[in-house]
């Protein structure tokens, strides 16, 4: 999948907002300003998506300790569809696109109504055969994150889009470790390259570290969609806040990414037009070492190697040994044959 040929950068909002609208429509203006592609949500119906008496994850009880189960933390996240589709108006506004993550049927037949441009298949449901199955339907696009998974679990998922019809160019492969936040050692980044080499398809990075280096690294590796949490203050209540970036962070990341993706350019060894302007300023040329004169044979002890390159290059030096001077050359002159 390719967006004007471009690395694809998806600030992720998810439920950040802590439930509220004020919240999720200024994180749009922050990620809008930071120079993001997409802003990213989570849509869903608690009810649809977890059991009334299901635990929270490890790092969810380590951000809100308590008793409160995940039913309760994810109902008083939950923004409502009327919500939802007027942050994409506010999306337009801001000129930055709208993205979410359904988890439930009801909420994948809404966003595709809302005409997102494509799906964001979170770790989570990568073995949820029904929900895959879903959005193979639909035909769009899909961008695939990958934590918890084996690679088989992986390739068994991208079967069942491509057992629909949904050609591989419209599949992208996100490496991901789902610890929040993750530790360095643990996020093998060159796993991202065998999600390449193994399926075929485009792959990219959904980011759980803290800190910009690891997404600006997967660019470098070649990554063509990087995915990253963001919050307007990581010292908000709330599960993902201290995992996410800070305004400031989003924009100095993506700045970067921009960067290294310029500095990427060409897979072709060659000088730039610069380079071919200093050029003669750097390289040598072959000169007299001393005194020459008509007749004489240049030899090891007469001639020796200066800037500037505008005469012979000296990688013509055995060339030059042992030939006659048909002039009288004088210190530093360019020998000439």
């Amino acid at each position: 999948m390719s967006y004007d040929n471009k690395v694809i950068v998806i600030a992720e909002a998810g439920v950040n907002h802590n439930g509220d609208y004020d919240i999720a429509s200024k994180m749009i203006r922050v990620a809008a300003e930071a120079g993001a592609d997409f802003i990213k949500f989570q849509t869903y119906k608690t009810e649809a998506l977890v059991s009334a008496d299901a635990k929270k994850a490890a790092y969810q009880k380590d951000a809100l300790p308590g008793d409160e189960s995940q039913f309760e933390m994810l109902k008083k996240l939950e923004l409502s569809y009327e919500q939802f589709a007027n942050l994409k108006n506010e999306c337009v506004k801001q000129k930055i696109g709208f993205l979410s993550t359904a988890f439930d049927f009801e909420s994948i037949d809404f966003l595709n109504k809302l005409e997102i441009p494509f799906f964001k298949i979170p770790s989570g449901e990568l073995t949820n055969f029904p929900y895959l199955a879903r959005i193979a339907q639909l035909k769009k696009p899909v961008i695939i994150s990958t934590g918890m998974a084996t690679l088989e679990e992986i390739e068994s998922a991208v079967s069942v889009f491509l057992e629909f019809g949904l050609p591989k160019q419209k599949i992208t492969v996100l490496h991901c470790s789902t610890e929040y936040p993750t530790p360095f050692e643990n996020v093998h980044l060159n796993a991202m390259k065998t999600l390449a080499e193994k399926l075929n398809v485009s792959v990219g990075y959904s980011d759980h570290t803290l800190g910009v280096e690891v997404s600006i690294a997967a660019v470098a590796l070649g990554a063509r969609v990087i995915e990253k949490h963001f919050t307007l203050d990581p010292n908000m209540t709330g599960p993902d806040h201290k995992a996410s970036l800070n305004p400031n962070q989003l924009k100095e990341m993506i700045h970067a990414i921009r960067n290294i993706e310029v500095a990427l350019g060409s897979s072709e060894k060659m000088p730039s037009t610069v380079e071919l302007q200093n050029r003669v300023a750097a390289r040598k040329s072959i000169v007299a070492q001393k005194q020459i004169q008509a007749g004489d044979f240049f030899t090891e002890h007469n001639i020796t190697t200066k800037r500037p390159g505008t005469g012979i290059s000296p990688m013509k030096w055995k060339e030059v040994l042992g030939k006659k001077a048909k002039k009288t050359f004088n210190p530093d002159d360019l020998i000439e044959l």
